[in-house]
C-alpha cells in the first residue's frame, strides 16, 4: 500500500482543542479517520518546528491520499502537506525506466 508523509500545523483554536483533549485523543482520532479509508497509521509525531504533526500513513491510492488532505484542510483548523513516499525498492525501478528528456535548450 502506499505510503505518504503528513505534515501538519495546528490553528491557536485547534491547540485550544488539544489542550483540552489531549495529544493521545487526536493520535486516536487520526488512526480511526485514516481507518476508516482503509488505511494504516505507520508512525505518528507531535514536533517543534514548522510543523506541530509529523505521520507516516498508508492508504490506498493518491486519490484516498487527496481525499483526506482537502477534507482536513476544509475544516480550517489545520494546515498540512503530503508527500507521496517511495521505498528503495520502487525508486530501483523507477531507474530502470528508460525516459527520453531533453532539457530546455539541450
Amino acid at each position: 500500500m502506499p505510503k505518504y508523509l503528513v505534515q501538519a500545523s495546528y490553528t491557536p483554536e485547534a491547540w485550544r482543542a488539544v489542550i483540552r483533549e489531549k495529544a493521545s485523543a487526536r493520535r486516536q482520532a487520526l488512526q480511526k479517520l485514516v481507518e476508516s479509508l482503509e488505511g494504516r497509521v505507520e508512525a505518528i509525531y507531535f514536533a517543534f518546528g514548522e510543523h506541530d504533526i509529523v505521520a507516516i500513513v498508508e492508504l490506498p491510492d493518491a486519490v484516498t491520499a487527496a481525499g483526506l488532505g482537502i477534507t482536513v484542510a476544509a475544516s480550517g483548523m489545520i494546515k498540512s502537506r503530503t508527500t507521496a513516499l517511495l521505498s528503495v525498492e520502487e525508486v530501483d525501478r523507477a531507474l530502470e525506466k528508460k525516459i527520453n528528456y531533453r532539457p530546455p535548450g539541450g
